[in-house]
Parts: structure tokens; C-alpha cells; sequence
């Protein structure tokens, strides 16, 4: 058997389910999650971050967790903005059920988890909010980044600097002439917001 990643459609590692807390500020949310997705054994410090950093959701409209996990950023984001309606993508199957699984036990219950391919191209959002699959690869990723951006007001994203932030927000500012700037840098991550044209 191959290596399971987190970015596999369907990964094959042993289920192995678990509860790892998600403290903030305002809330405190278990969260179930398993082998298989992203940051299985704790809410990933960056994603941590972005909730506490990032300005507060839209209070309606529709929002989007790009690479979802298995929900911390979409469950926390719908708790805050209940009339909103949030989309969590992902591309893992065993994530996106994780997903609806801690939303319903959160009360959250304008989540929608889909498949990259299962959402209306046609689909704008109001915002974006994501730590996104770096590991993936940089031509995967931006390919990701040139997909989705655009089709959000606004995008929030966590990266670590360890892992490129930097040259990835050139990248987003230089090439793809969207506007990026930095919001937080803490704890080996940055916290950008980035702006595409229009």
C-alpha cells in the first residue's frame, strides 16, 4: 500500500477516529477527526491562528473553507455568521464527512461539504478563508490559488514561512497581479489577505 495523504481522494489509511479540542477566544468546539486528513492529531497551530487573526466572516452571503480538513475553519466561521451559508472544499472524501459530522454536532448547520468539482464555477463568494495544502507541490497549488481566488471578494490565507509564504505571496502579488498584503506574522506562519482585480 502506498503513502496516505491528506490531498488523496480517498485515502487509504486504517480509520482510527478521534476528539481534539479547538480553543478561542470566543468558543470552544470538539472536533472529530482521523488518519487521513490534515493535522489528524491537533487543530493545526496556523489554522489556529487564522481564525484569531483574520477580520470576522461576512454575517451573510456565502463563504468558503478552501481545503476543508476535516471542518475547524468552516465550523468555527459558520458558528460566527449563522445566517451566512459556508462551503467546505476539499478533495478527500473521508475529510468532507468529518466536516458535516462536527458541523451538526456544533449546531452549525449551514455547512455544505463538496468536491472541488461538485461546486457551481459559477459560484462567488464573499470571502475565502483556507491553509491551503501546501504539500501538494507549487504547480498544484497554484493552480489551486489561480482557481479559487478569484472567486472570492476576499481571501484569507495561512502559511508558514518555513513552507514559502513568502515567495508564494510574490508569487500571487507579481504574477497574478492580485493585491497581497501581509496581516500577521507569528509563530512561523503569515496570515495574508489577497485581493484579486475587480
Amino acid at each position: 500500500m502506498g503513502t496516505s495523504h491528506y490531498f488523496d481522494t480517498d485515502p487509504p489509511a486504517t480509520s482510527a477516529p478521534r476528539t481534539v479540542p479547538l480553543a478561542l477566544p470566543d468558543r470552544t468546539v470538539a472536533l472529530r477527526t482521523d488518519r487521513g486528513v490534515f493535522s489528524a492529531t491537533r487543530v493545526d497551530p496556523g489554522t489556529q491562528l487564522l481564525l484569531m487573526e483574520a477580520p470576522p466572516p461576512p454575517a451573510t452571503g456565502d463563504l468558503l473553507d478552501l481545503g476543508c480538513g476535516y471542518g475547524p475553519i468552516a465550523v468555527v466561521q459558520a458558528l460566527r455568521s449563522p445566517a451566512a451559508h459556508v462551503w467546505a472544499v476539499d478533495v478527500n472524501a473521508r475529510a468532507r464527512a468529518l466536516t458535516i459530522e462536527n458541523a451538526l454536532a456544533a449546531g452549525a448547520a449551514n455547512v455544505t461539504a463538496a468536491a472541488p468539482g461538485a461546486v457551481d464555477p459559477a459560484l462567488r463568494v464573499a470571502a475565502i478563508y483556507s491553509n491551503p495544502p501546501v504539500r501538494v507541490g507549487k504547480a498544484a497549488l497554484h493552480a489551486l490559488l489561480t482557481e479559487w481566488v478569484p472567486r472570492g471578494e476576499v481571501t484569507w490565507l495561512v502559511v508558514s514561512k518555513h513552507l514559502g509564504a513568502d515567495s508564494l505571496a510574490v508569487w500571487m502579488g507579481a504574477e497574478r497581479g492580485w493585491r497581497v498584503e501581509r496581516l500577521v506574522s507569528r509563530v512561523s506562519y503569515r496570515v495574508l489577505e489577497v485581493r484579486p482585480p475587480g
